[in-house]
């Protein structure tokens, strides 16, 4: 069985930390910062960290590997695309991973970076996606490399996955997201329900992930770029007919991006 917790980093980050309690083997996504990785080890005594999963190469998601690379031999995985420090194992789309032996799919998620990936395990009832900065909770990352043909796509793919898929995302953006999905739908309720469930989740200075896919696609503007309501309020943003969902998504990240 394996366990998951959220490690905070920095200001806003989280690394996952995947718990194997039988054998006492861990794993960890996207360290930014090795030192609460090393605080975690040094509480759990004989614990081993066994593995290092990258999502993309920003400093805040790297910035620990190389440390705790050596101070406890954990085998790095990363997308091939990018400069993954001390990268052991470099993955591309499709590509399958064993850890704690959970297999893992790569799905190649350009966008945010342009050699982004994601790691889905697809289990029941809830497979579970590690996304980094492609998917968040409410929102989606910002193009800093690719275009926005290529996040709506793949924002796309992973909307096609099970309902009940896990989001682990790397930040906590969610009730900033929140805000802005509350302007893009000022009438949908399901967008008002969450921002005050997480709202109440934040002043109690608790985490708001996971989430899941059902809940994203009926609140993430980002992945509502087919409805009518979300089209009309881009459209009167943008002062033109945006005739299809990508266009839709490139003036929603615009909007966001300002907001």
């Amino acid at each position: 069985m394996i366990q998951i917790d959220a490690l905070p980093a920095f200001n806003d980050n989280y690394i996952w930390l995947l718990q194997d309690t039988a054998r006492k083997r861990c794993a960890v996504v996207d360290p930014g910062d090795a030192q609460p990785v090393l605080d975690w080890l040094a509480e759990h005594g004989d614990w081993q960290l066994s593995d290092i999963l990258i999502t993309h190469h920003h400093n805040d998601h790297v910035g620990g590997v190389k440390q705790l690379k050596s101070a406890t031999g954990a085998r790095v995985y990363g997308p091939a695309a990018e400069n993954i420090p001390a990268r052991d194992v470099a993955l591309n789309d499709n590509d399958r991973v064993s850890v704690l032996d959970l297999e893992f799919r790569i799905i190649a998620v350009p966008g945010h970076t342009l050699g982004h990936i994601a790691y889905y395990h697809e289990r029941t009832p809830a497979p579970l996606l590690f996304c980094g900065d492609t998917l968040f909770a409410a929102g989606c990352g910002r193009l800093f490399e690719g275009t926005p043909a290529q996040m709506h796509a793949s924002l796309s793919r992973l909307a096609a996955l099970p309902d009940t898929t896990l989001i682990y995302c790397t930040h906590e953006y969610t009730l900033s997201n929140l805000r802005f999905a509350q302007a893009v739908e000022p009438h949908n309720p399901q967008v008002t329900q969450r921002f005050a469930d997480v709202t109440r989740l934040r002043n109690d200075n608790r985490i708001t992930l996971p989430s899941n896919l059902a809940l994203e696609k009926a609140t993430n503007p980002f992945l509502r770029t087919g409805e009518t309501s979300v089209k009309e309020k881009v459209d009167e943003r943008t002062d033109r007919s945006n005739p299809d969902p990508t266009s839709v998504f490139a003036g929603l990240r615009a909007w966001k991006d300002t907001f």
